[in-house]
């Protein structure tokens, strides 16, 4: 695994420079099933969650994605760059709950996990 800089303020590039890390993680919901089963139980899972995120030292941010096009269903959790390496240290936790329980949510499928830095412009 490729470790993230996490300096408070970085550069990938002269002009590409960052100060937030981001983790994402992703699924794809069954956009077969009318009711939208498995959407509606993604989002009460981060519901369930996101006191646990928001305590994490440098949370910056949580935001979430839902594409019905096709059916992206993704959290972004920004963190200060400098307090990331600590938090992937940790696992990125609750990151192993929340995967596991997402993986076991009938209709959800491609589980994944990203790692990003982020700039606002």
């Amino acid at each position: 695994m490729r470790k993230i800089l996490t300096s408070p303020s970085q550069s990938i590039a002269p002009n590409v420079s960052f100060d937030t890390v981001a983790r994402e993680w992703r699924c794809k919901w069954d956009g077969t099933d009318e009711s939208k089963a498995s959407l509606q139980a993604a989002q009460s899972l981060i519901e369930a969650h996101l006191a646990a995120v928001k305590a994490v030292d440098g949370f910056v941010s949580a935001q979430r994605f839902v594409c019905g096009g096709c059916y992206d269903f993704k959290i972004n959790i920004g963190i200060e760059a400098s307090k990331y390496g600590a938090w992937e240290s940790a696992g990125h936790a609750p990151e192993t709950e929340f995967l596991a329980a997402l993986r076991a949510i009938a209709g959800i499928t491609e589980v994944e996990t990203q790692t990003i830095t982020v700039k606002t412009l």
